[in-house]
């Protein structure tokens, strides 16, 4: 795997970890994190032997946003994310960059701000019980837009409009964004990469083009109404027919034994 200065990337079996590694200022994003963000998510989707992605963070943090002093002194990098995110181009999440393969994330700390997104744009989300949810922007006289967006779609609306026009002066706890849906699941600090790791072996053991084609339609019915979202998932529903996976997991399953699933067929998705 390539060698990378602002996040860790790593296998475990099937399970991928992305993990980020500035944890001296809270995992934030400078330039470099955001190119490496990009190559990292695209190396692990691109790796037959991964199944399933876990995203977490290294130290006291989880994600705390961008680095506005580092960007502050790189103008070309500032500019260059500031047109982006005019252009709602950004390419710093497995959603931005089309991931299909499951993402979930462990979120180990403190998430704030920007590092929400990587929330938001999860498949599914665990938390460390001393996790945090905070997002400041308006409390430094910036707009909340792109994560509390989609978070918005996956919680109540009161709940993410709250954290957003209270900013840095709330913070939702771990067990309180699992009531509210922001998180699936609260577990014990120390356990949670074991347990992200168990649940990544778990859902790796299912199609992965079953999967990918499942996750597509499920992230579509974000974007469109109600029937044009049945009617975009019928598409991925048939593009599953005829492929060797649909008779090995009833195979399988009589034989009870585990299925021997191709890879992913990217040709379908």
């Amino acid at each position: 795997m390539t060698d990378f200065t602002r996040v860790e990337v790593r296998r475990d079996g099937p399970v991928g970890w992305l993990i980020f590694d500035r944890p001296e200022v809270g995992n934030a994003m400078d330039a470099t994190m955001f190119d490496e963000l990009e190559a990292a998510w695209l190396e692990l989707d691109a790796d037959p032997a991964v199944r399933v992605i876990v995203n977490t963070g290294n130290g006291a943090a989880f994600q705390t946003g961008l680095d506005v002093i580092a960007l502050a002194h790189d103008r070309a990098a500032l500019r260059e994310h500031s047109r982006r995110t005019r252009d709602a181009a950004l390419r710093f999440t497995a959603w931005h960059l089309r991931v299909w393969k499951p993402v979930i994330a462990a979120v180990n700390g403190v998430c704030a701000g920007g590092g929400l997104h990587f929330v938001a744009d999860a498949d599914v989300r665990i938390a460390a019980d001393t996790a945090t949810f905070v997002d400041p922007h308006v409390s430094i006289g910036q707009v909340v837009a792109f994560e509390g967006i989609a978070l918005a779609r996956q919680s109540p609306m009161e709940t993410i409009l709250r954290m957003a026009l209270v900013g840095r002066h709330e913070r939702i706890d771990a067990e309180r964004a699992r009531q509210l849906g922001i998180v699936g699941e609260v577990v014990a600090g120390p356990a949670l990469r074991e347990r992200a790791q168990a649940l990544g072996e778990t859902i790796a053991r299912n199609s992965p083009t079953a999967m990918a084609l499942s996750k597509q339609a499920l992230w579509a019915a974000f974007e469109t109404g109600l029937t044009a979202a049945c009617r975009a998932g019928a598409q991925q529903l048939v593009a599953m027919w005829g492929h060797p996976d649909q008779d090995e997991g009833p195979r399988a399953f009589a034989e009870r034994r585990p299925a021997r699933w191709e890879p992913l067929d990217r040709d379908r998705l």
